[in-house]
């Protein structure tokens, strides 16, 4: 795991320094993801430069150094990620072009060798990997950028006085002197309705993400004329998953589990392969238990975990987390959070991330990741398991709410929801406490009146797109917090059209598996991991394993009435039922109750009249009142409020 950044074409205008200093700049604001070595290529007749900080993971010798040219000289790559079947790569490299005199082991010169002898498009057809890469052609002075499959790994690109700019994080291309693009203000929408800025989108204008599993290659003429190439897939996830609906798994449960351990075996093997220490991730919940026990399988000595406590109730799975590592006989570590880490925190938090960012169990994440990197280098997590196995309840519970609520006319549906939303949060909780094992189970987990609200929400809405994308956002009214007029995204209409066939459930899947997953989740994980030079791999986010899933029939998946049936089955197998079968919790902080007690003078300083009106973005009135609701109890706001919180730690960071 390592950061890249690089520049291509003419400096002239950016105001001085030379192609190496300025990628220095660059790759120095960005340490904090490859504090081993650095590393730096320039060529100032093709007008380029690459640029690489280093994470020692594979091969800790100098010969696995970037930027690394090809054998024939003509390629030179910087490389973020990791190939996990680079073994696998090299054997079947050699069986094609015979013995090649290897600097080293690395991936990289793996993948670098597979490049200049077979082609990139042929190569990454076979890789099972994450990564963001930048690929230089000597010979035809084109630049290729590539992202991996599911987005695990970062890449922002984008043309800034007459030259290209890249790199693993926008801390990279905010290093060049007199880089100040403008505020995107619908991204900035797009945050504010969704915790996030979903898709091909930064938050400054000019500035790309390069979309999941996609390349783009860009000559100089490119530059020149100001407008940059699409970027091309180089994998067709919708095609695959269609692909395999079509041909449907015939097998058994029994078989099917049987298959399904099988992958996840000899993913969760290549991905512990490591010449530093490795750990996982713990939470007690299916997906990271799965990985532990897969691990721990494969194992000679205990596996190292760790996992995070809440001493709130509702949000506390370190119990869960334990009772499956005393199983498992893992080395355990854990924290119990407070309100005081929390703020302590988040400067450092909304720091880590590029643009504003609120999923707000990227505080946990980040403290888990300190915790581990203590004792480890690499980490392996649970993410992935969800989106790609139907984890979430709103595939299953969406389309039967949709269905129900559908049947009634708009006016009724619209007054429901309005009868909904016009419960105090404070009852709302109180009640569900009361009923204890009455209660809905959908509701005794995490936050029992933000999930009331949300229903109420969704029932006014016109069409199945909507409902959807309502389902998605974390606020119900985005455009009255800020000041400017902007367009938001609806995700659902992102997605493919080859997909309008499938179910609700499955389009829901495929939608988070593009967006929600790639752009909140392995963000979140990514960010906070690198912030302290630990990498982090999931054995969910397998192409394999993907097209496995996608072929299984409903009733394997989340027919049950709950998600992931195949993952929970093969538990089963490594960890007793009643250890890990409870309501779903998350992996968020108690941000509502928190802001009202442990961090209310933090928020209310970050939310008094002066400090909203720094930005000039935000309605002061509007997001004072919500203050003043949800601090009384009367709304339960937190989404929101944690919203324009880290948009303000964000703000603040920047102007600073």
């Amino acid at each position: 795991m390592c950061g890249l950044t690089g520049i291509f074409g003419a400096i002239e205008q950016l105001g001085g320094g030379s192609y190496a200093s300025l990628t220095k700049a660059m790759s120095d604001a960005i340490t904090h993801r490859g504090p081993d070595a650095e590393g730096l290529w320039a060529d100032n007749d093709a007008q380029v430069a690459l640029g690489h900080r280093r994470l020692s993971i594979l091969d800790l010798s100098p010969a696995g150094a970037q930027p690394m040219h090809s054998k024939d000289d003509r390629l030179a790559l910087a490389f973020n990620g990791e190939i996990y079947n680079f073994a696998e790569l090299r054997s079947q490299l050699e069986a094609r072009h015979g013995a090649i005199a290897w600097r080293g082991h690395s991936d990289t010169e793996i993948l670098l060798e597979c490049f200049a002898r077979d082609g990139i498009q042929p190569t990454l057809d076979l890789i099972d990997g994450m990564f963001g890469m930048a690929v230089f052609d000597k010979q035809t002075r084109e630049l290729t950028l590539i992202r991996d499959a599911f987005g695990e790994k970062p890449l922002y690109y984008g043309l800034w006085k007459g030259c290209l700019l890249f790199g693993s994080e926008l801390k990279a291309l905010e290093a060049v002197p007199g880089f100040a693009p403008e505020l995107d203000l619908d991204a900035l929408g797009d945050f504010f309705k969704y915790s996030y800025v979903p898709g091909v989108a930064s938050i400054w204008e000019g500035v790309s993400k390069l979309p999941p599993a996609h390349r783009v290659t860009i000559g100089k003429k490119d530059i020149q004329s100001g407008v940059l190439p699409d970027p091309q897939a180089w994998w067709d996830m919708t095609g695959d998953a269609l692909i395999a609906r079509a041909a449907e798994f015939d097998g058994t449960l029994d078989q099917a589990v049987d298959h399904a351990e099988t992958l996840m075996r000899e993913g969760t093997a290549r991905r512990t392969i490591s010449d530093v220490p490795l750990g996982a991730f713990l939470s007690g919940g299916i997906d990271s238990s799965l990985t532990v026990a897969m691990m721990q399988a494969n194992a000679s000595q205990p596996v190292r975990t760790f996992s995070i406590g809440m001493a709130e109730e509702g949000f506390d799975e370190s119990p869960a987390a334990k009772a499956v590592a005393d199983h498992l006989g893992t080395d355990h570590t854990e924290l119990v959070l407070t309100p005081e880490q929390v703020q302590a925190a988040v400067p450092t938090i909304s720091g880590i991330h590029d643009e504003p960012f609120a999923d707000s169990s990227q505080v946990p994440t980040y403290l888990v990741a300190q915790m581990a990197r203590r004792e480890v280098t690499v980490a392996l997590s649970g993410d992935g398991g969800d989106e790609i196995f139907g984890g979430y309840n709103r595939y299953f519970q969406g389309s039967r709410v949709w269905n129900s609520a559908s049947r009634l006319p708009g006016p009724l549906r619209r007054l429901a929801g309005g009868a909904l939303a016009s419960i105090p949060a404070g009852m709302v909780n109180s009640a569900v406490r009361l009923a204890g094992p009455l209660a809905p189970k959908e509701l005794t987990a995490g936050r029992p009146a933000e999930k009331l609200q949300k229903l109420a929400r969704v029932m006014a809405m016109p069409d199945e797109d909507a409902f959807h994308d309502r389902l998605l956002a974390t606020s119900d009214d985005p455009l009255a917090i800020l000041s400017r007029d902007v367009a938001f995204t609806s995700l659902p209409n992102r997605l493919d059209q080859r997909a309008r066939t499938l179910s609700f459930a499955e389009r829901a899947m495929l939608v988070d598996t593009a967006t929600y997953m790639a752009d909140d989740v392995l963000v979140k994980v990514d960010r906070a991991a690198m912030a302290v030079a630990l990498e982090t791999r999931t054995p969910y986010l397998d192409r394999d394993l993907f097209r496995f899933a996608w072929s299984l029939p409903t009733a394997m998946r989340y027919g049950s009435g709950e998600g992931k049936t195949i993952l929970r089955e093969l538990l089963y197998r490594h960890v007793p039922q009643e250890l890990v079968d409870r309501p779903k919790a998350g992996f968020a902080i108690p941000v509502g109750r928190w802001l009202r007690t442990g961090l209310r003078d933090w928020a209310e300083s970050e939310l008094s009249d002066s400090a909203l009106g720094q930005s000039g973005l935000l309605h002061i009135a509007t997001v004072r009142q919500r203050w003043d609701e949800h601090v009384s109890g009367k709304r339960d706001h937190e989404t929101m409020l944690w919203n324009v919180l880290m948009f303000q730690s964000w703000y603040r960071n920047q102007t600073s």
